[in-house]
């Protein structure tokens, strides 16, 4: 910003650009342009002209107005932008409100308003003025926090306020956006409607006005028209107002209100004590106090006071300034973690400022709605919200947190950490919070720079006087409503007086009970005399007055509920999980009455039930589980399970919302009115874990549930698919993955085997399909059914749900394939995939430059980890899991704490890109292998550089170490691998004997032996003491092995070659088994700790977990092709089917049944690329890259059909040959020769060659994504990754697709049963 400075000598000149931060307090001029010629220009000021211009005296008025208000600066929009400068006009254009909001002063100069007349002229004169039809003094009315009026013989009108009802009137314009309301609070039509008849001179200047009105910037195209403007306008705000919707979780203003009205109103009395403490009033006034940090036990009123607090600093702070708060509650999950922190101050930061929103819209252009969702999205929040805290036009920002304690125990530790963080990061940025007196939280706020602690227990005195107060306000509030006398009045306030001890929450309990048991006046002091000081003692009275009522059974089934619940449950999901409440189904009204008798323990927030405060459920968990568990809580385990299966069973359905696709995505689902899952969400999601911590096993009257043809039984058989689409509408699919897992594990033991199995099955079922039903919950009567193996039990028990308008010509496979689970998620190729020590996570390293942690049971990401600038090649866990070592191409490693996700480390040495790194065994090292030759041993603890190797002659490609940790391993580009010691640094070995570059290197788990993989194909196997190879296999045929894998028995080795898995015998060599299903090259592979699952990452973009323990394997159908498909096509008849594949064979199937009729060997060839069939069907014709064509005809036989035959070979000129030139393709028009003839193809007899996998939207056809099966552009089925093509035709109803993996699918699909 470029601004005039009045000089001593009264001279006026322009000042260099200032940054935003370092902008001295300046004044304004608002006014309207006369004819161009008269108005003072940039090139004006910068070489001293202009004096001479009418223009002049507005420069002059403004430069003598802002002296008299003390102010050296001013600025004129005429002449302070450089408008010959198109990037300077664009962005004064985006900063034009802004600039006008954090102006000191406004003047507006008014040339058509003389006061030299009455008032009552003037006034007139105002109401007419040229001003109020401009398009661009419709930003300057509403930017600004002082907006005065002069006339045009410079004397002052008014102000925004003095002339507000003049305003109003004059521009329709609310009073509340004229006295300085945020904006965002108005709709977007009534800001639209602001504009009114105003003018701009030029037509697009319209639209770009409005730029600050809606917070959004449009880059300038002068000559674009105001249609075209106001389109793109528009756009922006439809894009905006999408991301603030998807962004808003909760609004604390509304949450803030809502707390103040549920514990009786926010008393100003009570809290302005801390207004004159002297710790708060050093963080409020001292530059360098960024940080307070109120705490206290629980009760002493911090939520109401930081409600206080925030109060009293929207009245007193500046009007510019911003304020941004968040109350956490631990009993409810929608706001009690640390992303909801995030997404609560963040949206109220951009409600307030709306040009903040360009933070978040790097990320949310991208991501959409999923960039607040899920595992990852605290990472992604964490740096828009650090990046908005350092944007150097944050106005001064107040942020308040409550309840540091209340969240969640996995997210707490980075919240503090972020805030200890980043409360250091801006000047213009203050931290309140508040929490109870944890040691934990002392310690990380400790680390926070310039912070303030206030202790309540410090400031007895004023918490004391606070309370006091508020037991009058309670007191007579309760004397009104009852009608008591003075008498009574003063017993219970001496009551409250003796007995508080400076607790809120014991004055509120006590008031409460009171109110709710209308107490006769004459009762009151026996009543008082109930109430023991002190809340543990309160919380004990309450329990004994329960106990003492005719509900006492109901009111003790509800508390149990309420305290063993996961999560709160609402009122009808109550009514379905406590049997007495049956009849209260749909009696809401009856339900808040019935928690009411609760004693006081329970409070209803939008129909939701949570404890009264979370000292209660402490209470009731600690010190009166005997009165409320009588039979223990695994009794009321059992019951919620029980209740929970009854009623699931019975209201659980097919398409229980009713829509109107089995693809409808779950993003656009919304609950129907009423929703009938409002009463089973709690229910869906948790019925399993009730019953796993009823542990039925040690109870006899519960085992009844885990027999053959039991509850649990006849609910999987019956009701399983309809509970998996209730899952997925709940957004839950993560955990029905680990509610079915965790089933599985509970009935191992139990004399249950026709229940086993079909858990067994079921367990297989969701976690093969799970990403299908998630993204369309009707899916899973679709995609999940048929994709399924032909003995699933699940399959056949559903068997009638199966859609029958399409139909696979090639049988699935009887049994579940090997493959567990795929996990998608990563938008790059994956390089590198390992299982943690404890089997509870993976992690995945990627080109798309980030490192993703997953739930190993769940299959779930956890974790998105995005430090890295370059992609990732390799990740290792320590041998605790408790951190992950990552390495990159940007010649890092970093190091990551596995629970929170937060960076530790960042190790850098490496002067190239590195390939690998590994921890040792007892992780106190690490290894990392790298393109500029070297090997680095590193301290894991603090990151020093122990030993740099630099024995190879060529990039190191892989490391590892010993089992003992003694040992390193090195495998090079140059062809040999080196055994190091860790603790010298010297070289022991050098093996030689790979006649390729060598990728991958790993010890057996007894560190006896070593084995390495290679580009010559082969897998060696090397005595780790003395370097002689044991073993050679020859893996892969003329394949690359990329990795190479021990199992910690070391019994069995695993090889990983182009899109193949291999097991072998670890002794022998022999081979055991393949695992074929990745449509890309495997770049790693390795064992689970337990050796039962092998874990590979591809260059698909995907991670697949496999069941390696030993056993029989489902094997690869016979007929299919070994190799990757290049080429498929449909004869034109559509009963025949070919595909060429990368193992050089072509095969010829019939799509009636899928039967691959016969396998055309074509050795000594290029790939086949393309394939086309003759107009009869019954010539294939086979172009290759290098000209030559073959033809192959069937030869009839007595049925009509027959074996293929080579019947002729050319060669042609063109690269891709077409034949049919009566085709509407095109053709080589160059003659075809045969090789040992000169008869030329008669080009009438072919079709045109099919060159693309171009996707069509008739009919039926594939997704551009290879995703679906679509008709008529919609989505009809889903394809799991293994049955994408890489190749694909359609003709008519038929779709044909050849997969990464060799496999071939027909499907056909009935139009008029879809229809």
């Amino acid at each position: 910003m470029r601004l005039l400075q009045r000089l001593l000598n009264g001279y006026i000149a322009l000042t260099r650009n200032f940054h935003d931060v370092a902008t001295p307090q300046y004044a304004i001029l608002s006014h309207t342009w006369g004819n161009e010629e008269e108005e003072v220009t940039f090139d004006d000021m910068s070489c001293g002209r202009g004096r001479d211009k009418a223009g002049f005296d507005k420069i002059k008025f403004c430069a003598e107005q802002a002296a008299k208000d003390g102010l050296e600066y001013f600025w004129v929009d005429s002449c302070c932008i450089d408008k010959s400068n198109k990037a300077e006009l664009r962005e004064a254009i985006s900063s034009m409100f802004r600039w006008y909001q954090r102006s000191a002063k406004c003047y507006v100069y008014l040339s058509d308003v003389s006061d030299r007349k009455t008032h009552l002229i003037w006034e007139q004169a105002f109401r007419k003025s040229r001003w109020f039809t401009r398009g661009w003094t419709l930003q300057e009315l509403l930017a600004p926090v002082s907006v005065e009026f002069f006339s045009k013989e410079a004397h002052r009108l008014g102000d925004n306020l003095s002339l507000e009802q003049q305003i109003h009137e004059i521009t329709g314009i609310p009073r509340k956006a004229l006295r300085g309301e945020p904006l965002p609070q108005f709709s977007v039509n009534e800001r639209m409607s602001w504009i009114g008849d105003r003018k701009t001179t030029l037509e697009e200047d319209l639209a770009y006005s409005l730029l600050g009105i809606f917070g959004v910037d449009i880059p300038p195209r002068y000559g674009e028209g105001s249609k075209e403007a106001f389109e793109r306008l528009e756009k922006e705000i439809g894009r905006l107002e999408e991301c603030l919707r998807d962004l808003r979780l909760t609004d604390p203003r509304h949450h803030k209100r809502h707390i103040e009205h549920i514990k009786g109103g926010l008393l100003e009395a009570s809290y302005r004590w801390i207004l004159d403490n002297d710790d708060y009033q050093t963080w409020r006034n001292d530059e360098q106090s960024r940080l307070l940090w109120i705490r206290g036990d629980p009760g002493k009123g911090k939520t109401m006071l930081l409600c206080g607090i925030i109060s009293e600093l929207n009245k007193s702070m500046a009007k510019t300034a911003l304020l941004s708060y968040f109350f956490c509650e631990a009993t409810n999950s929608r706001i009690n973690n640390a992303t909801a922190v995030l997404r609560g101050l963040i949206y109220m930061l951009v409600c307030q400022q709306p040009s903040l929103i360009s933070h978040i819209r790097k990320e949310f252009d991208h991501a959409g709605k999923a960039l607040f969702e899920g595992s990852d999205a605290w990472f992604a929040l964490s740096e828009v919200f650090a990046d908005m805290l350092q944007d150097h036009t944050l106005n001064s920002t107040y942020l308040i947190i409550d309840a540091l304690d209340e969240c969640v125990e996995v997210d707490m530790p980075k919240l503090l950490k972020f805030i200890a963080e980043k409360s250091s990061l801006s000047s213009r940025v203050k931290w309140l919070v508040s929490s109870r007196n944890w040691p934990p939280i002392e310690e990380q706020l400790k680390k926070a720079g310039s912070k303030v602690t206030l202790c309540l227990e410090l400031s007895a005195e004023s918490v004391s006087t606070a309370v006091s107060i508020y037991i009058q306000h309670k007191v007579h509030q309760l004397v009104q409503d009852r009608n008591y006398d003075d008498r009574t009045l003063n017993s219970i306030l001496d009551y409250m007086f003796l007995n508080a001890d400076s607790t809120f929450l014991w004055v509120a309990l006590v008031c409460q009970n009171l109110e709710n048991t209308h107490t006769p006046q004459g009762l009151i002091r026996a009543r008082l005399n109930s109430f023991p000081p002190g809340l543990d003692s309160l919380y004990r009275r309450m329990i004994a007055q329960i106990y003492e009522s005719k509900d006492s059974e109901l009111c003790k089934r509800i508390l149990a509920l309420i305290a063993t619940a996961y999560e709160p449950v609402n009122l009808t999901e109550l009514a379905s999980l406590v049997e007495m409440l049956e009849e209260s189904f749909d009696d809401v009204k009856s339900l808040r009455e019935i928690v009411g008798l609760c004693g006081s323990f329970l409070v209803v927030r939008d129909r939701s039930i949570y404890f009264v405060h979370q000292s209660a459920k402490d209470y009731l968990l600690a010190e009166a589980s005997i009165k409320i568990f009588p039979s223990g809580m695994e009794k009321i385990h059992y019951e919620i399970f029980s209740r929970s299966l009854n009623v699931l069973s019975r209201k659980l359905r097919r398409n229980i919302y009713n829509l109107d696709s089995l693809s409808y995505p779950i993003e656009r689902v919304q609950p129907p009115h009423p929703d009938p899952l409002a009463a089973l969400r709690y229910p869906c999601l948790y019925w399993v874990d009730h019953l796993y911590e009823s542990e039925p096993h040690n109870h006899a009257d519960m085992k009844v549930s885990l027999q053959d043809r039991g509850p649990v039984y006849v609910f999987v058989k019956e009701k399983y698919l309809y509970w998996l689409e209730a899952v997925s509408m709940c957004k839950g699919m993560p955990k029905g993955v680990l509610a079915i897992a965790k089933l599985e594990k509970l009935i191992q033991g139990e004399e249950a085997a026709t229940l086993a199995k079909l858990v067994y099955d079921a367990r297989r079922f969701i976690m093969y399909h799970k990403h299908a039903i998630e993204i369309s919950p009707l899916q899973a009567y679709a995609s999940a059914l048929l994709f399924s193996p032909s003995s699933s039990l699940i399959r056949h028990h559903f068997n009638k749900e199966e859609p029958d308008w399409i139909t696979i010509k090639r049988q699935i496979g009887a049994q579940w394939s090997t493959c567990l689970q795929t996990l998608e998620g990563h938008s790059g190729a994956v390089n590198s995939a390992v299982f943690s020590h404890d089997l509870r996570r993976l992690a995945s390293a990627s080109n798309d430059d980030t490192v993703k942690i997953w739930d190993a049971a769940s299959g779930a990401c956890v974790q998105t980890l995005r430090d890295h600038s370059s992609c990732v090649s390799s990740v290792a866990f320590s041998h605790d899991s408790t951190r992950l070592a990552s390495a990159s191409h940007d010649r890092t490693i970093k190091i990551w704490d596995t629970k929170s996700g937060m960076c530790l480390q960042t190790l850098r040495g490496h002067e190239g890109l590195i390939n690998s790194v590994t921890f040792s065994h007892n992780s106190t090292r690490l290894a990392s292998a790298s393109f500029d030759e070297t090997v680095r041993i590193w301290n894991a603890s603090n990151g020093m550089c122990l030993r740099i190797l630099t024995d190879h002659s060529s990039e190191v490609s892989s490391v590892a170490f010993s089992h003992d940790s003694t040992r390193l391993a090195s495998a090079s580009h140059d062809r040999t691998i080196k055994i190091w010691d860790t603790k010298s640094g010297m070289c022991l070995q050098t093996l030689r004997g790979h006649e390729g570059l060598i990728i991958s290197v790993t010890f057996s788990h007894d560190s006896t032996r070593l084995a390495s993989a290679s580009f010559d194909s082969t897998v060696r196997v090397w005595d780790a003491g003395s370097g002689v190879c044991l073993q050679r296999i020859n893996a892969h045929g003329k394949g690359i092995v990329n990795s190479v894998a021990f199992s910690n028995n070391s019994t069995r080795l695993v090889s990983a070659s182009d899109r193949i898995l291999t097991i072998w015998d670890a002794g022998s060599g022999a081979y055991l088994q393949a695992f074929r299903g990745h449509s890309g090259r495997i770049n790693s592979v390795a064992f689970s700790r337990d050796s039962t699952q092998l874990i590979s990452a591809s260059y698909d973009c995907t991670i697949r977990i496999w069941d390696a323990s030993d056993g029989e394997y489902p094997q690869t159908l016979d007929d299919s092709h070994s190799e990757l498909i290049s080429a498929v096509a449909f004869s034109r008849d559509s009963t025949r089917f070919a595909s060429a594949s990368y193992d050089r064979t072509v095969k010829i199937w019939d799509t009636s049944n899928g039967v691959c009729l016969q396998t055309l060997n074509i050795p000594n060839r290029e790939v086949t690329y393309r394939l086309a069939f003759s107009d009869r069907s019954r010539e294939l014709i086979l172009p290759s890259g290098n000209g030559r064509v073959e033809t192959w005809d069937q030869q009839a036989d007595s049925t009509g059909s027959g074996n293929w035959e080579l019947i002729s070979r050319y060669r042609g000129r063109g690269r891709f040959v077409y034949i049919n030139q009566r085709s509407s393709y095109e053709a080589t028009n160059q003659p075809l020769h045969c090789d040992d003839s000169d008869n030329d193809i008669d080009d009438a007899t072919y079709i045109a060659l099919s060159t693309s996998n171009k996707p069509q939207f008739g009919g039926v056809a594939l997704s551009s994504s290879g995703e679906w099966i679509t008709y008529n552009s919609k989505n009809l089925l889903w394809l799991p990754p293994e049955y994408r093509p890489s190749r694909s035709a359609v003709s008519g109803g038929m779709i044909g697709i050849g997969v990464g993996s060799g496999e071939v699918w027909l499907f056909n699909v009935e139009a008029n049963a879809i229809e």
